[in-house]
């Protein structure tokens, strides 16, 4: 495994301690008894306020493992896991989960008569709002300005069930925001997106990034052209087993994307943002 550090992005050694991490993991491994192989085997990967990940890997590398394990729905088999300092599982307002926001890639589901703007402040006030709970002024002022700032504020009053797939993405980005998380977690996103809908979900990252420079988010995907030009390191898995973490240029490069997939990439980096072209192997 390879741990880099750029030093253009080295931090001085004081300030690095004293910053809360968004996320730490420390010889982190998790075992099935009926796996040939552990599904991650000794992971080491710390995530701070403002650091924008992605983590890459083939399918079975451990990223939805990985994933797994940051939401508390996996604990692991051995190691320790800590989100903003605290465990996961802890129960009431101190529990670290709730500055934690997800976006999956397959978009979920809402009555079919809520609109774009009503689904974005349901998450203000939680299933209460369900049975009458008021949404203030407040709170749709505030929902209106998020969904204007992914480029969804034309959508407000239209049925979220007559919105592409492309527009959930972004008005559930929006949804997720009302809470204010401090860790986001995006599980492939684009999943099944057309190129209109993947490049406005990815600009929509790019101008969350500008928006809240203290978020951390991490970003899990097998394709780099899924990237936003925001990402600034990369957690690079196969088998279970890091292959590289650290800032972006040194992660993400031609020989070690190669050894993460484990087939020859030529790859290209242009305005902030990744091609990959794969020498597929003979079958």
């Amino acid at each position: 495994m390879t741990r880099v550090v750029s030093s253009s992005r080295r931090v001085d050694a004081v300030l690095y301690a004293r910053m809360q991490e968004a996320l730490n993991l420390e010889d982190v491994s998790v075992e099935l008894e009926s796996a040939a192989r552990p599904l991650l085997r000794a992971i080491d990967w710390r995530v701070l306020p403002g650091e924008h990940w992605a983590v890459i890997g083939a399918n079975g590398a451990g990223k939805t493992t990985l994933l797994r394990l940051l939401t508390g729905v996996l604990e692991p088999t051995s190691g320790r896991v800590t989100v903003f300092g605290g465990s996961l599982g802890i129960g009431g307002l101190r529990d670290p989960r709730l500055r934690v926001g997800t976006i999956e890639g397959q978009p979920r589901t809402f009555a079919q008569r809520m609109t774009a703007l009503e689904v974005v402040t349901l998450q203000n006030t939680g299933p209460a709002a369900m049975i009458g709970a008021r949404v203030t002024d407040a709170h749709l002022a505030q929902g209106r300005e998020l969904l204007a700032l992914f480029g969804c504020g034309h959508l407000e009053t239209r049925h979220y069930a007559g919105c592409s797939q492309g527009e959930r993405q972004r008005i559930l980005l929006a949804r997720v925001l009302m809470r204010e998380p401090d860790l986001l977690l995006f599980d492939e996103p684009i999943t099944g997106l057309d190129l209109p809908s993947r490049e406005g979900l990815l600009q929509a990252m790019t101008r969350l990034a500008v928006k809240r420079p203290e978020l951390a988010t991490v970003t899990v995907t097998h394709h780099l052209e899924e990237l936003p030009p925001t990402t600034t390191h990369a957690l690079l898995l196969r088998e279970g087993e890091e292959i590289a973490a650290g800032p972006v240029q040194d992660t993400i490069t031609q020989p070690l994307i190669s050894e993460c997939f484990g087939i020859p990439i030529q790859l290209d980096h242009v305005d902030g943002r990744w091609a990959v072209r794969a020498h597929a192997p003979n079958w």
